[in-house]
Parts: C-alpha cells; sequence; structure tokens
C-alpha cells in the first residue's frame, strides 16, 4: 500500500500557517502540545527525530517522569535524541535527558487518519534505543501509509533499581519508572499524533525481545490502559515480573557495588551517572549474567504479574499477535565457549543444562530430542531444547492464557534463515525485525535481501499494518490465518513457503509443560 494522492499534495505544497503546520524546502514543522518542532522531508516521508515527550530526568532520578515545559521557537528534529545510559554498548550519546521520540509519516494533518505503529525497541530492559537503522520506519509507513513512531526510555538500574523497601514512599515506584516512562511516550502520542497524520484511536504497539515484554507488560498496567489498541510481540514476553524481595536483593548488591550500604541508599539518586554505569557488571544472585533489571511487582504501577496466574483481564481486549523465531539462541549461544558446533553427545546434556533456565533432567531432553530428531547433531538439539525451553515457553504460555480467556491472538513462528555467518544461526533471535520493518537492506541486517526475503518482509510486515488497521492480521497475501485456540494451536510460519501449521514442534512443548515455568530473571 502507498501513501494517498491526498497526502503527497499536502506533503509536496505544505500547510497554511493558520494550522499550525507550515513546510519549506526541504524541512516541515508541526506543532505539539509543548511546541512546534522542525523535521526533514525525506522523499515521501516527513521525518521527526529527536522529538522531546518528556523532561530531563536526572533531577528526578528513580522518580516518575514528567512533562517538557513548553516551548515557542521550533526546536530541531532532524537528529536522534540520547539513549539512556548502558553499559556494553555501542549506542550514540547517552545521558539521563533521554526521552526523545521518532515520527515518520507521509503528511501532516491532512485530513487522514492513519494508523499508528508504535515500536518499542529491545537490549531486554538494559540496552537499546529507538535510532537503530534496522528501525527507520521509512518504508514501514510508506508501504502501509501509516505513521510509525519510535522511542528512547530510561533502562536498567536507571529504569527499574527497586529503592521502595530501602528508601521509602520518596522512591515508591523505582522499580517501573521506565514503563512510566513508556506510558508518558504513549500519552504524548495520544495527544499529539493527529498533527502528525495519525489516528490516536488506532495505535499499535510492536516489538521485539525486550521490547515485546514491556508491550506484555504494559498490557497489566492500569496507566496503560486504552492508551494502545493493538499489540504485536516478536520474540519478547513478560510472563512474570520481578518480585519485591528479590529486587530488593539485586538492589542492596548493586549498592554495595557502587560504595553504599543498604541505609544510605537515597544517596543513589545524587551519585554520577557513570558511577551507577559501573554497577552494572556485578553478577546476578538468581540467573545467569549481570545483575537483571526489569519491571517489579510492587503493589502500584503492577499489582499484578501480566500472565500468572492468567493474562491479565487489562489486555483481552486490545487484539495480539505473539511471534517467535525457529532458532531464538542461536544469537545468544553460537559464540560461547567451548564451540558449540563441536559439541560431541556427551556434552549436551551438561551444557544445555543452565541455559533451558528450567528443572528438567538433561539427560531426558536429550534423549526426547535424539527420538523426535533423529537426524539432529549434538549441535542442533542444543540449539532447540535450549529455544524451547528458554525462550519459546514464555510466548506458548501467553498464547495459552489469552485462548483460555476467549482473547483474540494469532501466533507466528519464523523459519526464514538468516544469512550472515554462512547461514549458520539460522531462524536466530532479531531475524523477524528487518522483516517487520520491511528493512532488508538496512545496515546490519542479518538477512541479505533475496526472493524469498522479501516475500516474506511482503507478509510480515502487511500482516502487522492490517493489524494496526483492522485489528486483524489478515491480509490477502496470507493464508488464512486462524486465531491461536487450545484445539488447534494454529501457527503462521513464515517462510519461503509461509504457511498455517496446527501446533507446530508440539512434542517439544510438552516436554517442556511437564516442568513450571517462572520467567527468566523474576
Amino acid at each position: 500500500m502507498t501513501t494517498t494522492r491526498r497526502s503527497l499534495l499536502a506533503a509536496g505544497a505544505g500547510l497554511m500557517v493558520p494550522t499550525g503546520v507550515f513546510a519549506a524546502p526541504r524541512s516541515v514543522v508541526a506543532r505539539t502540545t509543548y511546541g512546534p518542532v522542525r523535521g526533514t522531508r525525506e522523499g515521501e516521508t516527513l521525518v521527526f527525530k529527536g522529538v522531546r515527550y518528556g523532561a530531563d530526568t536526572s533531577p528526578r532520578r528513580f522518580r516518575p517522569p514528567v512533562p517538557p515545559r513548553p516551548w515557542t521557537r521550533p526546536l530541531d528534529a532532524t537528529a536522534y535524541g540520547a539513549a539512556s545510559p548502558q553499559s556494553g554498548s555501542d549506542e550514540g550519546p547517552q545521558g539521563e535527558d533521554c526521552l526523545f521520540l521518532n515520527v515518520w509519516t507521509p503528511a501532516l494533518r491532512d485530513g487522514v487518519k492513519r494508523p499508528v505503529m508504535v515500536y518499542i525497541h529491545g537490549g531486554a530492559y538494559s540496552g537499546g534505543s529507538g535510532s537503530s537503522p534496522l528501525y527507520d520506519g521509512t518504508r514501514l509507513s510508506r508501504r502501509g501509509d501509516v505513521v510509525v513512531v519510535t522511542l528512547n526510555h530510561r533502562l536498567n538500574v536507571f529504569g527499574y533499581g527497586f529503592l521502595a523497601r530501602l528508601v521509602g514512599p520518596d522512591f515508591a515506584d523505582s522499580g517501573n519508572v521506565g514503563m512510566l516512562d513508556l506510558v508518558l511516550a504513549l500519552q504524548w502520542v495520544r495527544d499529539n499524533i493527529a498533527a502528525f497524520g495519525g489516528d490516536p484511536g488506532r495505535v499499535m504497539l510492536f516489538g521485539q525481545s525486550g521490547g515485546g515484554a514491556k508491550i506484555a507488560t504494559l498490557m497489566a498496567m492500569p496507566q496503560a490502559k486504552g492508551l494502545f489498541h493493538t499489540a504485536a510481540t516478536m520474540s519478547g514476553q513478560q510472563v512474570t515480573a520481578s518480585g519485591p524481595l528479590h529486587a530488593t536483593d539485586r538492589m542492596k548488591l548493586f549498592l554495595a557495588a557502587v560504595g553504599l550500604s543498604p541505609d544510605r541508599a537515597g544517596q543513589a539518586a545524587t551519585l554520577p551517572a557513570q558511577k551507577l554505569i559501573e554497577g552494572l557488571s556485578v553478577a546476578d544472585p538468581f540467573t545467569p549474567g549481570r545483575l537483571y533489571f526489569g519491571p517489579v511487582l510492587d503493589g502500584r504501577t503492577l499489582t499484578r504479574h501480566p500472565f500468572y496466574p492468567d493474562a491479565s483481564p487489562l489486555g483481552l481486549s486490545v487484539p495480539m499477535i505473539i511471534g517467535n523465531t525457529h532458532d531464538e539462541t542461536r544469537a545468544f549461544l553460537a559464540h560461547s565457549k567451548p564451540d558449540p558446533f563441536a559439541m560431541s553427545w556427551d556434552e549436551v546434556a551438561a551444557r544445555i543444562a543452565p541455559e533451558m533456565r528450567v528443572d528438567i533432567d538433561p539427560d531426558l531432553v536429550v534423549a526426547t530430542y535424539r527420538r523426535l530428531y533423529p537426524s539432529y547433531t549434538p549441535t542442533e538439539v542444543f540449539f532447540a531444547a535450549t529455544t524451547a525451553g528458554r525462550s519459546w515457553r514464555g510466548a506458548v504460555i501467553e498464547a495459552e492464557e489469552r485462548a483460555k480467556a476467549g482473547a483474540p491472538a494469532w501466533t507466528y513462528q519464523l523459519d526464514l534463515p538468516t544469512t550472515i555467518e554462512g547461514g549458520r544461526l539460522r531462524a536466530m533471535h532479531t531475524a523477524d525485525i528487518v522483516l517487520a520493518f520491511d528493512n532488508l537492506a538496512a545496515e546490519g541486517s542479518p538477512t541479505a535481501p533475496s526472493a524469498a526475503a522479501h516475500a516474506v518482509a511482503d507478509r510480515l510486515s502487511e500482516a502487522f499494518i492490517a493489524l494496526a488497521r483492522t485489528g486483524d492480521p489478515t491480509h490477502p497475501g496470507l493464508p488464512a490465518w486462524p486465531k491461536y485456540e487450545l484445539e488447534r494451536r494454529s501457527t503462521m510460519v513464515f517462510d519461503a513457503e509461509t504457511r498455517v501449521v496446527d501446533d507446530p514442534r508440539g512434542e517439544e512443548r510438552r516436554l517442556f509443560a511437564t516442568v513450571p515455568y517462572i520467567q527468566p530473571g523474576t
């Protein structure tokens, strides 16, 4: 789908000053509720980068965000804003003044009420930003005649450092301020997106990995209810949130790393940001890797888990796509040591045990996979079992709970292999991002353009556009896509031959359903 003739004329000719919006060659100005912003015209698309939706968070560290102060002169919105402070990242400029968003739109105030597609970036809750080339909204906006938004928000300890039990009421919301940033961003969309040609009554959230987990969390937050109307998660789920006791234990370890005792916890609000970054390297006491910071069951922002003991009633009216990739953990574990591509059968059980994140007999797992897939090598069993036990399980639970509640959900599995590293990473975690954005040629794309890849990008991006536009991902380029129901578990498998499969990998699902599951990190 392309932009309408009406929207192109409006974008090309500009709008009159009395409307509050005007255009000049190669630039365009839109008026937000806080003040005017100047973006650029890039071909058929108007682009606004680094639009402020919240005030600098540094004076309010560990506290909820507040709107920015209004301004009168147009502010340049031609470069991405700073990302939240983070460690081990190649993100560009970083700082606590990070509440910025980006908009791609065909036109401004031309009378067309376009669906709005808001992308929430991944990187768990610890890293990333909305400015990756993979998230550039130009092609998606032009393809669907939609408005695309990406955004930044507080991460890691800045967004999820839980101090409520150590300091008290002043930091009662500290464990979820990163989520409250997202609420503020969605309030900005509600109040301003019409000025950018969007329909505030048709807002879709989509996000990959941590972005999907944030969406699942928003679906359980009363503050977010009504701010979005459809959702799509891509290899990202949040079945349970972090409990307040574990979150407090983590914060004590963090405080010790930055030189503070629990009775001095409030001083973390005034330490230099770089000092806090140094504390992020501490090992987590409950899960492999560094300290986990994520949403906390604090009784305020989150009063229940998103998908435990069932799907939060707050999100049941939101039509939802739940997707995953077939070979998720190849992205995480392909470069682990010893080399998993040189693994022997004697090594598999010991290697998969810590990676499945569930308490199940690893020898039983290996034996089951060898029976189900006799042609699999030790390496293939390693990646398949860790994907099913660690990454896929949460997505299955979310789909099951929505099906039990009668809530609309569609599931997909991406099988199209990536092309990096000679193709050995297959359909790895992150592989669906460039397909959903139709950005195969973008810098950093893991999949080279090909006829099959373009076909999958067409089908997946159009499905997301259809969900945003109508509340249903069905479109003429796809086979009929049934809702996910427990009887069939129908799943759209995106590959060179895209098709619907009932209960794909059902035996693997049943194997891991025999043991309890808790969200990794929580």
